[in-house]
């Protein structure tokens, strides 16, 4: 079998779920996966190795401007003649199958010739009654448009009784992690600005990871480290709890290594709102709509997250996929929310809200 597989490069969330997925298909002797990844500059991707010689394309994405979507620089930077020529030039014959994680060149190449595709991502649960905050007709005509596949096979928290299922978190909890610092990891956000917000906390010791930042810079209880897949997960496991944007990926690793969270939505962006009213209703974060100083200092002082043990290995998906019937999601749904742990308080609120 042979597999194409489109992932979204804007956030380091779509690619960190395609690393496992990359990982459990290096495995599979019978299934051979090529990776294409776009909405970055391909100079600006890191710890790839494990994608073997993966493509790089210009794609679409959005751009955001102090915490917040800009519609008008968005419109501007996207080069939609672009788009089509590399959708249209992209030949995707000799593959059985596309697995798209919301990656618009792969899912236009497959649909011009009705190879069979399949999305494989958060964006695709949204297609389906889940809570949502922000929704609008043209979010509707985004989630449907932007990247189409045949099949739409969401990726979330809960199931909803939907066709959802649960990511996959590679790593386990340390034994006794050392919690002497919190993570902050807001990309979209300028980094004056989140220096300003931590810098009167003198008595908190703080990680901050960042797109800009090119070297490690030390400035006393706050340390800025360039984007690193090792030096993150390290920060993460060893970490107090974690001040992040409302991407998806982060929030279920945090979850998973039982980290509470203090979450700042990107404010115009759909997904990340809906992403932070879930978690409100299952009693799982915490919410920053400004960098307040004030706001972080009483959520230090708050308990731990309960948490959440997702499953770690995509074998069952990969078989499932392998099988063919993409139509039959309930079974596969079914085995994989078997695997999910969750505390007594977050079963009990999710039991309370009869979801």
């Amino acid at each position: 079998m042979k597999i194409l597989y489109g992932v979204q490069g804007t956030g380091n969330g779509h690619i960190a779920r395609a690393r496992i997925m990359a990982s459990a298909f290096e495995k599979r002797p019978d299934i051979e996966v090529d990776f294409v990844f776009s909405g970055r500059d391909k100079n600006k991707y890191f710890d790839m190795e494990v994608f073997g010689q993966y493509q790089t394309f210009e794609g679409l994405s959005f751009v955001t401007r102090r915490g917040k979507v800009s519609k008008t620089a968005t419109v501007k930077t996207n080069n939609v003649p672009r788009f089509l020529t590399d959708t249209q030039g992209f030949d995707v014959s000799s593959y059985d199958l596309l697995i798209n994680d919301f990656e618009p060149v792969t899912a236009w190449a497959a649909k011009r010739v009705a190879l069979p595709s399949i999305s494989i991502s958060h964006q695709a649960c949204f297609c389906y009654d889940v809570p949502k905050s922000g929704d609008s007709f043209i979010n509707r005509a985004l989630l449907r448009y932007f990247a189409p596949t045949d099949v739409q096979l969401g990726v979330h928290w809960y199931h909803f009784n939907q066709p959802i299922i649960p990511p996959f978190v590679a790593d386990e909890p340390v034994a006794a992690p050392s919690k002497a610092h919190a993570l902050v990891y807001l990309p979209f956000e300028e980094i004056d600005d989140i220096r300003q917000m931590l810098e009167p906390l003198t008595d908190q010791h703080f990680m901050c990871f960042h797109p800009a930042i090119s070297a490690p810079i030390d400035t006393g209880h706050i340390c800025w480290h360039p984007p690193s897949k090792k030096g993150f997960q390290n920060a993460l496991q060893h970490c107090s709890g974690v001040i992040a944007n409302g991407g998806f990926e982060l929030s279920s690793e945090a979850l998973h290594l039982n980290k509470k969270l203090l979450i700042k939505p990107l404010h115009g962006q759909f997904e990340q709102l809906s992403n932070v009213l879930t978690l409100d209703k299952m009693g799982l974060c915490h919410t920053l709509f400004q960098l307040d100083t004030d706001i972080v200092e009483e959520w230090l002082d708050t308990a731990d997250n309960e948490g959440i043990r997702f499953p770690s290995d995509p074998t069952l998906l990969i078989e499932w996929l392998k099988n063919g019937d993409l139509t039959d999601t309930g079974s596969l749904s079914e085995a994989l929310w078997k695997q999910v742990q969750y505390g007594n308080k977050t079963r009990e609120r999710l039991m309370a809200l009869a979801i």
